[in-house]
């Protein structure tokens, strides 16, 4: 394995290990190590990846690990980047399954999320800092962005909010210059799973109907759920309480929110039904990064659809942000929390640099310590 290969594996095995708090955070700490530590891309770069993964189906933070992989090691960076951020979640969530299985009820580690989740709030409110501050080029981009997070908080789906932003930018740029809008096709891939009987949950219809939402899944990996419930729930396969138990370890553990797929084969046809729903809900977003990522340089440098970018990449920093306020509404809920969020603030913005993995680890001890007071 290359020097790069070595590097992206590390990276990437450390942030499955630590990072918690969904998507928005875990965008938000990769691009503290990639982008200010590292320097694999631009932040203009990186914000093209992220607007563009907005709109293809998976989950998008897992996806950006494997657009950062590509970026420093090729396309075998791709895949190394994707499975070492995997993997971990994978384990974590697999040994808590067993454990499930046998006790019959999950470990405690609310005392830990006291002081994890106003940490990450702190990551996140960094990384729209920086990210705003490259996306915003203009008057009309801050309105949009504006525009992008009051539609947010009222309940707009963010895919939706997304793609009407991106065509909003790109039409009004480009007739503001007088441009002729010139678009070039696309070839749309659909993956689909056919409705075919099985006499019992095997692996393999385990591994199809994991691949059929892993093909399907728009939006953060919280969206899961509800396509859980009409796939699993609806058809007996397991019960709504089962399924509230699977949500609480996706919620508490590093990682893609995604692994709760392990956890829910492993209860439907033990070890191998783990292996083939983390294989089914992960393999589209291989697929789908490996054939967009060599697209996106391509967009940028088309007139109409580079003013899409721009404006779907203010979109997204406008999701992040309303991301971050209802996620501050619902965790700032007393003191602990508080104090943790003031500690974590000061360690993020103060004058020495920190890295987001610490300051999620020093959230966690000081929000347990807190909770013995």
């Amino acid at each position: 394995m290359n020097s790069n290969l070595k590097e992206v594996a590390s990276v990437f095995f450390k942030l499955g290990c630590f990072a918690f708090g969904g998507p928005a955070a875990h965008i938000a700490m990769m691009e503290q190590e990639v982008v200010e530590r590292r320097k694999w891309m631009t932040r203009e770069h990186y914000l093209d990846l992220i607007g563009a993964t907005n709109l293809i189906p998976g989950p998008n933070s897992t996806e950006m690990t494997m657009h950062c992989g590509h970026e420093r090691a090729g396309k075998a960076g791709l895949f190394v980047a994707g499975i070492c951020f995997i993997v971990p979640a994978i384990v974590i969530t697999g040994l808590l399954a067993w454990l499930y299985t046998k006790y019959g009820e999950l470990p405690a580690v609310a005392p830990f999320l006291v002081g994890i989740k106003p940490a990450v709030l702190a990551i996140i409110a960094q990384a729209v800092l920086k990210l705003g501050k490259k996306a915003v080029k203009n008057t009309e981009l801050i309105i949009l962005g504006i525009a992008v997070v009051l539609a947010c908080l009222l309940g707009a789906h963010e895919v939706l909010v997304l793609l009407v932003a991106g065509v909003l930018g790109a039409v009004y740029f480009n007739w503001r210059k007088k441009t002729a809008l010139q678009f070039n096709p696309l070839m749309a891939l659909v993956l689909g799973q056919a409705a075919t009987p099985f006499l019992k949950i095997g692996s393999v219809k385990i591994f199809l109907t994991f691949l059929k939402v892993g093909s399907i899944l728009y939006g953060s990996g919280y969206v899961l759920f509800a396509y859980l419930d009409a796939e699993l729930v609806a058809k007996g396969w397991l019960s709504h309480a089962q399924l509230m138990d699977a949500i609480a370890v996706g919620q508490f553990t590093p990682g893609p929110v995604l692994s709760t797929a392990t956890f829910i084969g492993y209860q439907l046809n033990g070890f191998s039904g783990a292996l083939a729903s983390s294989a089914g809900i992960f393999l589209p977003s291989f697929l789908f990064v490996l054939l967009l990522n060599p697209l996106i340089p391509r967009l940028r440098s088309s007139q109409f659809f580079s003013s899409f970018l721009d404006a779907v990449n203010v979109a997204a920093v406008g999701v992040m942000l309303a991301v971050l306020i209802q996620m501050t509404s619902s965790s700032l809920t007393n003191w602990q929390n508080i104090v943790v969020a003031l500690v974590s603030l000061a360690l993020v913005f103060g004058l020495k640099k920190i890295s987001a993995i610490w300051v999620v680890v020093i959230g966690a001890v000081l929000g347990y310590a807190l909770t013995l007071i």
